[in-house]
């Protein structure tokens, strides 16, 4: 009987045991799920080699704080020739405002460690801070472009585009009954929504940047005798790598593991980039030398505007000025091409420093009608003048073999450095190559 009872006794226990086993089990389910909803690790391999790659993340989030604060101190102390104009201080001032943005983006990033924590909380931290710093650092480029103008699809671009993506994903959060803090279909859908619009923004400030450099470019053409190129190279760097930085914001913002980090040193690059060119530009003669240029645009414009209004110039029909065909009838473009080639027959081309301004009054006309006879020939001043250098060099060379690349240059009205480009850019060869193609002959 007492054996019987023992027996009946430890069955009960079992199951007894079997019970607070699977009660424990279900405990442990609930934890892990919990777990998941709030974005924490379990530590299998996978998990546990992304949470090493977390620490590397880590290291390169608190370099990007340094990084930034420097830069922005740089713009904040910067003192040079031409930063005391209204555009510069505008311009300085504002890039400095990105840094400061970006520089407390990554200090929350690396203070919450909203990565390890999950995507959702990382990528809202994002969109949050990414885009005000991206449209200020637009904003900062345009100022110098346009001397301190922005229109108000400038001004309204970025901001809106911030307050529509704070909106979705402030609705997302309220409507899909979950936590800030947890992954839901809403959100993501929202989050998605809100890298689309960023990419929009930036491809139109990139629009704007592309317009107003070619506008700048078109006016340096128009006025100075050599390649200026050089002196806007780097807003065209910086130009496409703000772009760039758009089209990669869905891998930045929803990626992770080894891509992130090379994205992330990409970006790290571009901005120092960014920053230093910036502040070499500023320290050089370019801005001066562009205002200038610009100035002469701004003159022909005038100019032209007052023949449309007045129509007193003879050879010029009344077009609108926004019009960009032939402002010159047959007989002012005789005319002109008389006085062209007897100025050049003077060697008026072959003076270094010939601004359009001095080469129209070496020739004997307004400069806005030179402009036009330019442009109806679909031609620059730079490229026209050049090319009539060009042929002087093939002359001088084959008169003169004996002549050192610098001689022929001082001759001709070039340097020894815009010589050579000028020469490929025409003929395809340099001089030598082409003073030994003649040899051969």
């Amino acid at each position: 009987m007492s054996a019987k009872l023992r027996k009946k006794g430890q069955k009960k226990g079992d199951k007894n045991e079997t019970g607070v086993t699977k009660t424990l089990i279900l405990a442990k389910k609930r934890r892990q799920l919990s777990d998941l909803s709030v974005g924490k690790f379990d530590f299998s391999p996978k998990t546990h080699t992304f949470a090493h790659d977390m620490v590397t993340l880590g290291m390169m989030q608190f370099t990007a704080v340094v990084l930034m604060l420097l830069m922005m101190l740089k713009l904040l102390l910067l003192r040079g020739r031409h930063t005391a104009s209204q555009e510069a201080k505008r311009s300085r001032l504002l890039m400095a405002a990105g840094m400061l943005i970006l520089a407390v983006h990554f200090a929350l990033q690396l203070k919450l460690g909203l990565r390890q924590m999950g995507i959702t909380q990382s990528v809202m931290l994002n969109l949050t801070m990414l885009i005000p710093a991206s449209f200020i650092l637009a904003w900062a480029v345009l100022l110098l472009q346009r001397r301190g103008q922005l229109s108000p699809a400038d001004r309204w671009t970025g901001p809106l585009t911030w307050m529509v993506v704070m909106g979705m994903m402030g609705v997302a959060t309220a409507t899909d009954g979950q936590p800030v803090i947890c992954d839901s279909p809403e959100l993501r859908k929202a989050e998605l929504a809100g890298a689309v619009l960023y990419m929009l923004m930036q491809g139109y400030y990139t629009w704007q940047h592309t317009r107003s450099l070619m506008t700048m470019r078109h006016a340096l053409q128009d006025y100075y005798d050599r390649d200026t190129d050089d002196m806007l190279s780097w807003m065209q760097l910086s130009i496409v790598g703000l772009m760039l930085l758009a089209l990669m914001v869905p891998v930045a913002i929803f990626g992770s593991g080894p891509w992130l980090l090379v994205i992330a040193f990409a970006v790290y690059f571009f901005i120092f980039y960014l920053v230093d060119s910036f502040c070499s530009y500023l320290n050089s003669n370019a801005p001066a030398r562009i205002r200038r240029a610009e100035e002469n645009a701004e003159e022909f414009n005038q100019e032209r505007e007052a023949e449309y209004q007045t129509g007193t110039q003879t050879g010029i029909p009344a077009t609108e000025p926004e019009d960009n065909g032939p402002h010159l009838d047959a007989e002012a473009m005789q005319e002109i091409d008389n006085a062209v080639a007897a100025w050049t027959a003077r060697g008026g081309h072959l003076k270094s420093g010939m601004l359009l301004p001095l080469a129209a009054a070496g020739i004997g006309i307004p400069k806005y009608r030179l402009t036009c006879w330019l442009h109806q020939r679909g031609m620059k001043y730079t490229d026209w003048i050049a090319g009539l250098r060009v042929e002087e060099a093939k002359r001088t060379i084959e008169a003169h073999p004996e002549w050192s690349n610098e001689a022929v240059a001082q001759h001709c009205g070039f340097t020894d450095r815009t010589l050579l480009r000028a020469f490929r850019k025409v003929t395809g060869m340099t001089p030598a190559q082409y003073a030994e193609s003649r040899n051969r002959r």
